[in-house]
């Protein structure tokens, strides 16, 4: 519980000091929060749910690298067939649109 809050205060301590700070330069101040995020990040890496999570990466990593990934044709066919559908859906409801306001433009005179 004490990592928890000892991270909770390095990130109030980040946002309290960017605001504290603000007519720092801006590089200054994004460096300042990395680094207390980076130090949070690493606290926390040091508690149980953090061990966990940190597993979880790993394993996420793993599956990444065994995914197979499409070809650039692959890539490129559905990529067209994607923005095929898609303009012909807009040409439907382009079509109704047009319709329907015919229709009620006439009843309505």
């Amino acid at each position: 519980m004490f990592k928890w809050l000892l991270v909770v205060i390095i990130i109030a301590a980040a946002v309290v000091g960017n605001a504290y700070y603000d007519d720092q330069p801006l590089l200054y101040r994004v460096i300042g929060v990395v680094v207390a995020g980076i130090l949070a990040a690493l606290v926390a890496s040091f508690t149980t749910r953090g061990k966990a999570f940190l597993g979880l990466l790993q394993d996420a990593r793993a599956e990444v690298r065994r995914v197979v990934w499409p070809t650039k044709q692959e890539t490129l066919q559905t990529t067209g067939i994607v923005v095929l559908v898609v303009a012909i859906m807009a040409l439907i409801l382009w079509g109704l649109d047009w319709a329907l306001g015919a229709i009620i433009s006439s009843i309505i005179g």
